[in-house]
C-alpha cells in the first residue's frame, strides 16, 4: 500500500519539479524561448 502512495508522491513531485523548472527557465532565461 505504501508503494502506491510513494508512486503517486513521486509522480506529483516530478510534475511539480518540471513545472517549477519550466517557470524558472521562462523567468530567468527568456531569450531561450
Amino acid at each position: 500500500f505504501w508503494k502506491e502512495g510513494f508512486g503517486a508522491a513521486l509522480k506529483a513531485l516530478s510534475l511539480a519539479k518540471s513545472l517549477f523548472t519550466g517557470n524558472s527557465k521562462s523567468f530567468f532565461v527568456p531569450t531561450n524561448k
